[in-house]
C-alpha cells in the first residue's frame, strides 16, 4: 500500500492506493469556506490550517482503508509545485512518518499527479496517451509514453485556465471559488451573446488567456454595472465558451499531429467543468479517439493521484530523503 499526502495549496489530502491502482481511501479537507471571505487563497492561513489538519486527515485515510502504518509500504508526498509554506507541511509530515518506520519515500511532481490521474481505478488509461491538464495554476498538453515521465507539447504563456475562470467570476461578482460558480451560472446563459477572443498564440500548442480576461473586464465596463448584472449569465456562458474553445482547439491540433496517440485524458480542476467534459467527449467522438475523464474527486487536488504517480517511481530509501525539501516551482 502507498500512503499519499498532498498539501500544495489549500486542501489537506491523504489517500491509500494499492500497487494495482485501486483507491482504498481518498480524504480531502477543504479550506474553501476559510478563504472565501478573502476572495482567494491566503498562503499563510493555508499553511497554518494544514498544520492543524494533517494528522487527522492521515489518520482518517488509514482508517477508511482499514489499515494502520504497519500496512504501508511506501509514503508519497507532493514535493512541488505549489505554495511553499503549504508544501513544507506535507513534506515534513511525510518524512516524519516514513523515517519513524524506515519506509521509503517518493517525492512526487504535483503536475504528474494530474497527468496520470486517469491511470487509477478499474479502467485505467494505458500509455502512450495525450493529456490536457487545466488547473488554477497550470495549463498544458503533455504526451505520456513511459510514466511517470511526461513531455509538455504546449503550455500557457500567461494565465492558467483555472485562473482565468476565477478572475472572470470575480469580475462578474461571483463568490469564491469562482470556477464552479461561473460554470453553474453559464448553464442559464447564451454562449453566443458575446464574442470573446480565442487567443491561440504562434504556430505551436501554447495557450494564452490574459487577453480574454481583459476583454471581459472591458465588456463589463462598457455595458455598465446594471446591464452586466442583468446579463451575467450570458457573460458567463460566452466567457466560458471562449476558454473551452481554446482548450479543445489546441487539443484537436495535438491529436491531429502525425504519430499522435489515439488516447486522450483530461485532468486538473478545470476538468470538472461541465462544458469542457461534454466538449471533450464530442471531440473524441469526432476524431475517433478514446477518452478518459477522471471522476470529480480526482480532478481537483487530491492525494490519490500523488500515490498513483508513486507506483511508477523508484522511491528513496531511508535515510536518503531526510534532507528533501519542497519546491514552489515546477521542474
Amino acid at each position: 500500500m502507498i500512503l499519499g499526502i498532498e498539501t500544495s495549496c489549500d486542501d489537506t489530502c491523504a489517500a491509500v492506493v494499492g500497487a494495482d491502482g485501486a483507491i482504498h481511501s481518498n480524504v480531502v479537507a477543504s479550506q474553501g469556506l476559510l478563504h472565501s471571505r478573502y476572495g482567494g487563497v491566503v498562503p499563510e492561513i493555508a499553511s497554518r490550517r494544514h498544520l492543524e489538519l494533517i494528522d487527522a486527515v492521515i489518520s482518517d485515510a488509514l482508517e477508511r482503508a482499514d489499515i494502520d502504518l504497519s500496512g504501508v509500504g511506501t509514503v508519497a508526498v507532493t514535493q512541488g509545485p505549489g505554495l511553499i509554506g503549504a508544501l513544507l507541511v506535507g513534506v515534513s509530515a511525510a518524512k516524519a512518518l516514513a523515517a519513524a518506520r524506515s519506509l521509503p519515500l517518493a517525492p512526487v511532481d504535483h503536475l504528474a499527479g494530474h497527468v496520470l490521474a486517469s491511470t487509477l481505478g478499474r479502467s485505467p488509461i494505458k500509455p502512450p496517451f495525450l493529456a490536457l491538464v487545466a488547473s488554477g495554476g497550470h495549463t498544458f498538453i503533455a504526451r505520456v509514453d513511459s510514466p511517470p515521465e511526461y513531455r509538455m507539447l504546449g503550455r500557457t504563456l500567461d494565465d492558467a485556465a483555472g485562473e482565468a475562470f476565477d478572475k472572470g467570476a470575480r469580475l462578474l461578482g461571483l463568490p469564491y471559488p469562482g470556477g464552479p460558480e461561473l460554470d453553474r451560472l453559464a448553464r442559464e446563459g447564451d454562449a453566443l451573446a458575446f464574442d470573446f477572443p480565442r487567443s491561440l498564440p504562434g504556430s505551436g500548442l501554447d495557450f494564452s488567456f490574459s487577453g480574454l480576461k481583459t476583454a471581459l473586464l472591458y465588456t463589463v465596463r462598457d455595458i455598465g454595472p446594471e446591464e452586466a448584472k442583468r446579463r451575467a449569465a450570458d457573460l458567463a456562458a460566452s466567457y466560458q465558451r471562449a476558454i473551452v474553445d481554446a482548450l479543445l482547439g489546441r487539443t484537436r491540433e495535438a491529436l491531429e499531429q502525425a504519430g499522435a496517440p489515439r488516447r486522450l485524458a483530461i485532468g486538473g480542476g478545470v476538468a470538472a467543468n461541465s462544458e469542457l467534459r461534454s466538449g471533450a467527449e464530442r471531440l473524441a467522438g469526432e476524431l475517433g479517439v478514446a477518452l478518459w475523464v477522471p471522476p470529480f474527486e480526482l480532478c481537483t487536488d487530491n492525494a490519490a493521484m500523488i500515490a498513483g504517480v508513486a507506483r511508477f517511481m523508484e522511491p528513496i530509501a531511508y535515510p536518503g530523503y531526510l534532507a528533501l525539501d519542497a519546491s514552489a516551482r515546477a521542474a
